[in-house]
C-alpha cells in the first residue's frame, strides 16, 4: 500500500497583514444601483464581436462611469449542439465583477468566467444564449476583444489542423528485434484517409515490417493502428520515419537501433520492452496531455484517492525513466519533453501564483496549531505566536528576478474527476491542482475532504473549504500549493545522471537547458530544510516560548515533509505566505541530490549560499541515517522540531538529533509512516547511488548493515515466486545523537511482520542492491537483484508487470469524515458535505467505475476485492532497475 503525502495545516496570510473579506454580491449590486443617477455616460455602449466556424460572441456594455452592465450573447455556429458551455474573456483594466445572471459568473484577476446554468446548458447548432453581469471600475473601461467557449477561441481558426498523431515518438530496438508505433488522426475526416509510412532519413538497417499504409475512416479515425519497425542484425544508429496523408500534417518518429554490448543485455532488452508498454497509448498510462496517471486503473485509494489523479512523484519517475532511455539510445528528446510536461502542468505558472510580490520574508505566515485528531479542526489562527525570518526569499528573488516559486505542487486531478477545473477561471476537464490532507497525523486518506488549490468559493460552503481547516474571523479568495520534497529531489537526481551519461556520449549540450532547470529547482528546494514557521531549531518547546529564527538557525538541513506557499487571488489585497515543515522523515532524504547540488558544476544552484547549504545538508542527511539505524539494520522514522505540530512537550527522555525530537512515525499515524517497507527501499536506493558515485565510507557502513538485514528477509523461488518485506514494527528508540561519539542504538529494534510481492517496492529494492553490489563487490546483493528482476519479469502481462492485490482496506469506503457541527456544503457534482458524510458519499463518481461492483459487494458482506494494478511509479521503478542492472553488470 502506498504511503501518502501530507499538505500543511494552517496555510494562512502572514501575521500583521490585512485580510480582505469578499463582499457579498447583493450588497455591491445595491451600491451600483445607487450610483446610476450620478453617471454622465449612462446609455453609452461599447461593443465587440468575434466570429469563428464554431462560435461567436456579441459583447456590449452599458457604462455609467463608475460601473457598467455587460451583456454577452454566445452563438453556436457549429454543426452540433453545445451540451454545457464555459465562456472566458479578460479585461485590461481594474474591472471587478459584482453580480451576474443567466450563468455562474466568477473572476480571477482580469479573467472572467461564465458557466451555464442548468436551464441554458444546451445551445443548439445555429442557436444562441445570453447572460449579463454588473461590474465596477475606475479609469478606462476597454471592451474585451477575445472570447473562448469551452477552451476554443472564437474568431480564430480551429486549434487543430487535420494532422496525424504518432506515439511514442521515440523507439529503441535491439539488433534483430522489432517494435511498434501507434498512429491515429487528431480530427474526424469526412472520408477515408490513407496514411503512408516511410523512412525519410538515417539508418537504412531499420525498415518497416509489413504494410506501410494504414487507412482511417470517419468512424475509426481516433483508434490507434500500429506500424511495425524491424532492426537489422548489425550496426547501430537512428532513423526518422514520416507518416503522411493528403490534407494532413505529417507525423515523425525516431527509431534507434542499439549496438551490442559485451554481455547478453537481457535486462536492457527488458527495459526497452517495458518502456514500450508504458509509452503505448493503448495501455493508458498517460492522459491526452502526456501527464502520467498514478495508475492505469481508476479505482484505487492510496496517497491519491483516485487512479487518474497524479503526484509530483509520478512526474519525477517519468523524468528518471527518460534519463535511462537517453543513456541507452542517445536520444535525449524524451528526457527534455518529460521535464517540459512537468513544468507545464505541475509547476504553477505566474498567473496561478499571482501575489508573491507581496510576500514579506520577515512575516512568513500566521501560526495555526496542529492537532493529532481531525475532530479538533478547524485550528484557530494565532497572530500572537512569534514566527521567524525567511532567509531565502530575497536571495531567490534577486537570483532569478522573480518572486515566484519554481517547485512542483504535489497532487493533481488529471481528468478533473472532482470538477474543480473551472474554479478561478480555469477550464473544466483539464489537469487541475487539488489538495487533500489538512487535519493532523490521524487524518487518513479515508477521512479527507478534497479541495481545489485555487479557492474562489465556487464550491464547498460559503467560505469554500477554508473553514474546515483553519478558524478565522473572515476568509479571502486565495491560492495555495504544497511541495513534496522527495519528488523534486528525485527529478534532480535523475537530471544528475542524465548529465553524466549525456556527457560521456558527447551529448551534454542536448540537455543543458533541462539540467539548468533542475539546478534552479534545487535552489528553491532549500525551503524543505526549514522549520514550519522558521522557528529556531533545537529544543523548541512551547509555541510562545520557542524563539523565532533569524538567519539560518531555523534550518535543520534535512529534507522535510513539505514546503508550501500561497496568497491572495485579489491582486490588490497584498498578502502572500510561505512555510516549511518541522517534520523530517528518513524516507524523504536524498543524499544523491544533495551531492549533485553541492558538487556538480552543472547543477550547483545560482544563489550565492546554495552550494554551502546543500553541502551541509549532505553531511546532515548521512548523520540522520546513522542516528536512525536500528540494531537489526532498518532505518527508523525521523525527527521533529515541533512536537505534535504545536511545539508541545515530548515525553521525558525522548532522544534528540541536533535538538530535534525522535519521532517514531513522523507526520501521520493511520497507517504509521514508518510501517511501509517501500520507504526503506526508496531512501536507501538514493544512498546506494551516492555510495556508488563517491565511495563515501559513511554510506557504505550504513548500507552494509541494512543490506544484510534485508537479504535475510527476502525469498526468491521459481516461476515468478518471491517475497520481500512489506510491514514493519518498531520498538525502542535511538540514542541521543552525539556526532563525535555516536551510540550503537542497541535499544532501537525493527521486526518484519508481513511480506508481499509489491512489484514497485521490489523493483526499487533490486535497484538498491544493484548499486550497492557495484560499489561494494557484494555478490550476494548482485545475485538477489538479478533474482528479483527475473521474478518480476515472470509476472509480466499485456500492460506491464503486476500481481493480484487483495484490497481489504476498501471496507473504509464507509468511513465517516469529520465535518464540524453546523457546517454544510457541496462538492462540484452535488454530493453533500455535512456531518455524517462518508468517504464514499462525497465521491459518488466511484459508482460509475467499472470495478465498483466488487467494492459494493464487499461492503455488503461479500469477498475482499482483488485487483491487479499498474501504477506508473511502480512500472517505472522496475524498468529503471532493469536498466541499472544492465548498465552495471551486463556491459
Amino acid at each position: 500500500m502506498r504511503l501518502r503525502k501530507r499538505a500543511p495545516a494552517g496555510t494562512s496570510p502572514p501575521s500583521g497583514t490585512r485580510r480582505r473579506r469578499v463582499v457579498r454580491r447583493g450588497r455591491v449590486a445595491a451600491l451600483i444601483a445607487l450610483a446610476l443617477p450620478l453617471s454622465l455616460t449612462a446609455g453609452l455602449s461599447n461593443s465587440a464581436q468575434a466570429a469563428d466556424p464554431a462560435c461567436s460572441v456579441d459583447y456590449s456594455a452599458n457604462d455609467w462611469g463608475s460601473g457598467f452592465t455587460a451583456n454577452v450573447t454566445i452563438h453556436n455556429e457549429g454543426t452540433a449542439a453545445l451540451n454545457g458551455w464555459t465562456l472566458t474573456y479578460s479585461y485590461s483594466g481594474n474591472q471587478r465583477l459584482a453580480q451576474g445572471w443567466n450563468g455562474r459568473w466568477s473572476q480571477s484577476g482580469q479573467t472572467v468566467t461564465v458557466v451555464n446554468e442548468s436551464f441554458n446548458a444546451t445551445i443548439p447548432a445555429g442557436g444562441s444564449t445570453s447572460a449579463g453581469a454588473n461590474f465596477t471600475y475606475s479609469g478606462t473601461n476597454t471592451a474585451p476583444t477575445t472570447f473562448s467557449v469551452n477552451g476554443s477561441v472564437c474568431g480564430e481558426e480551429p486549434v487543430e489542423d487535420p494532422a496525424i498523431v504518432a506515439a511514442p515518438t521515440s523507439l529503441a530496438l535491439q539488433r534483430g528485434a522489432s517494435g511498434t508505433v501507434g498512429l491515429r488522426l487528431n480530427a474526424q475526416p469526412t472520408s477515408n484517409v490513407t496514411v503512408s509510412v516511410a523512412r525519410t532519413s538515417g539508418n537504412s538497417d531499420l525498415a518497416i515490417s509489413g504494410p506501410a499504409t494504414r487507412t482511417f475512416t470517419p468512424t475509426n479515425w481516433n483508434i490507434t493502428q500500429s506500424v511495425t519497425i524491424a532492426a537489422g542484425t548489425t550496426g547501430s544508429g537512428s532513423a526518422v520515419f514520416t507518416a503522411s496523408a493528403p490534407g494532413h500534417e505529417p507525423a515523425t518518429f525516431t527509431v534507434t537501433q542499439l549496438g551490442g554490448g559485451t554481455g547478453d543485455g537481457e535486462n536492457e532488452e527488458r527495459f526497452l520492452s517495458l518502456y514500450e508498454q508504458i509509452k503505448n497509448p493503448a495501455n493508458g498510462y498517460f492522459s491526452p496531455e502526456g501527464v502520467p496517471y498514478h495508475s492505469v486503473e481508476t479505482l484505487i485509494v492510496e496517497a491519491p484517492d483516485y487512479g487518474h489523479e497524479t503526484t509530483s512523484e509520478a512526474y519525477s519517475y517519468l523524468i528518471w525513466l527518460e534519463a535511462q532511455y537517453g543513456r541507452i539510445t542517445e536520444d535525449w528528446g524524451p528526457f527534455n519533453a518529460a521535464w517540459e510536461v512537468m513544468e507545464e502542468y505541475m509547476i504553477p505558472e505566474a498567473d496561478e501564483q499571482p501575489t508573491n510580490s507581496f510576500y514579506d520574508p520577515s512575516s512568513p505566515a500566521t501560526y495555526a496549531p496542529e492537532s493529532t485528531n481531525p475532530g479538533d479542526y478547524p485550528a484557530e489562527l494565532d497572530n500572537s505566536i512569534p514566527v521567524g525570518d525567511d532567509p531565502l526569499a530575497n536571495e531567490l528573488s534577486s537570483t532569478y528576478n522573480t518572486d515566484n516559486i519554481y517547485g512542483m505542487h504535489w497532487l493533481q486531478d488529471v481528468d478533473d474527476i472532482y470538477g474543480y477545473g473551472d474554479a478561478c477561471g480555469g477550464t473544466s476537464g483539464e489537469p487541475t491542482f487539488i489538495n487533500t490532507f489538512q487535519r493532523g497525523p490521524q487524518e487518513s486518506v479515508w477521512e479527507t475532504v478534497p479541495q481545489p488549490s485555487c479557492e474562489d468559493f465556487t464550491y464547498g460552503g460559503p467560505n469554500g473549504y477554508l473553514d474546515l481547516f483553519t478558524g478565522d474571523a473572515s476568509y479571502a479568495e486565495q491560492w495555495r500549493y504544497t511541495n513534496a520534497p522527495d519528488a523534486d529531489a528525485r527529478a534532480i537526481q535523475a537530471a544528475y545522471w542524465a548529465n553524466q551519461w549525456a556527457t560521456e556520449q558527447g551529448n551534454a549540450s542536448a540537455i543543458a537547458g533541462t539540467v539548468d532547470k533542475a539546478s534552479r529547482m534545487g535552489d528553491y528546494l532549500r525551503y524543505a530544510m526549514y522549520d514550519k514557521y522558521f522557528k529556531r531549531i533545537g529544543n523548541c518547546v512551547g509555541a510562545s516560548a520557542c524563539p523565532a529564527g533569524t538567519g539560518k538557525n531555523s534550518a535543520h538541513y534535512l529534507l522535510n515533509w513539505y514546503y508550501a506557499w500561497g496568497g491572495a487571488l485579489d491582486t490588490s489585497a497584498g498578502w502572500a505566505w510561505r512555510i516549511g515543515s518541522s517534520y523530517a522523515h528518513f524516507g524523504y532524504q536524498n543524499p544523491m541530490a544533495a551531492y549533485a547540488l553541492s558538487e556538480d558544476a552543472a547543477l550547483v544552484p545560482n544563489s550565492p549560499t546554495a552550494d554551502d547549504d546543500w553541502a551541509t545538508s549532505l553531511d546532515r542527511q548521512l548523520e540522520f541515517y546513522q542516528w536512525l539505524q536500528s540494531a537489526e539494520g532498518g532505518i527508523a522514522g525521523g525527527a521533529t522540531n515541533s512536537w505534535e505540530g504545536h511545539y508541545g512537550t515530548p515525553p521525558a527522555g525522548t532522544p534528540t538529533f541536533y535538538g530535534m525530537f525522535y519521532d517514531e512515525k513522523p507526520v501521520y499515524h493511520d497507517p504509521p509512516s514508518n510501517q511501509w517497507f517501500g520507504m526503506q527501499t526508496w531512501s536507501m536506493q538514493r544512498l546506494a547511488e551516492y555510495y556508488y558515485a563517491t565511495n563515501d565510507s559513511r554510506a557504505g557502513t550504513i548500507l552494509d548493515k541494512w543490506v544484510e538485514w534485508v537479504l535475510s528477509e527476502v525469498t526468491i523461488g521459481t516461476n515468478g515466486d518471491y517475497a520481500v518485506p512489506a510491514t514493519l514494527r518498531w520498538s525502542g528508540a535511538p540514542d541521543t545523537w552525539n556526532a563525535s561519539n555516536p551510540g550503537d542504538n542497541s535499544e532501537l529494534h525493527v521486526e518484519v511482520t508481513a511480506h508481499s510481492q509489491d512489484v514497485g517496492v521490489t523493483g526499487s529494492l533490486a535497484n538498491t542492491l544493484s548499486y550497492y553490489a557495484a560499489a561494494s563487490g557484494n555478490t550476494a546483493a548482485q545475485e538477489a537483484a538479478a533474482g528479483l528482476l527475473d521474478a518480476l519479469w515472470a509476472n509480466s502481462d499485456s500492460k506491464g508487470i503486476s500481481v493480484p492485490e487483495p484490497q481489504a482496506h476498501f471496507e473504509r469506503f464507509d468511513d465517516e469524515i469529520y465535518i464540524p457541527p453546523g457546517w454544510s456544503g457541496t462538492m462540484p457534482n452535488g454530493d453533500v458535505i455535512e456531518p455524517g458524510a462518508t468517504f464514499e458519499s462525497i465521491r459518488t463518481f466511484y459508482h460509475d467505475d467499472p470495478n465498483w461492483g466488487q467494492v459494493e459487494d464487499y461492503l455488503n458482506g461479500g469477498p475482499v476485492p482483488v485487483m491487479e494494478y499498474h501504477r506508473f511509479w511502480a512500472q517505472a521503478d522496475i524498468a529503471i532497475a532493469m536498466a541499472t542492472y544492465s548498465n552495471l553488470f551486463e556491459v
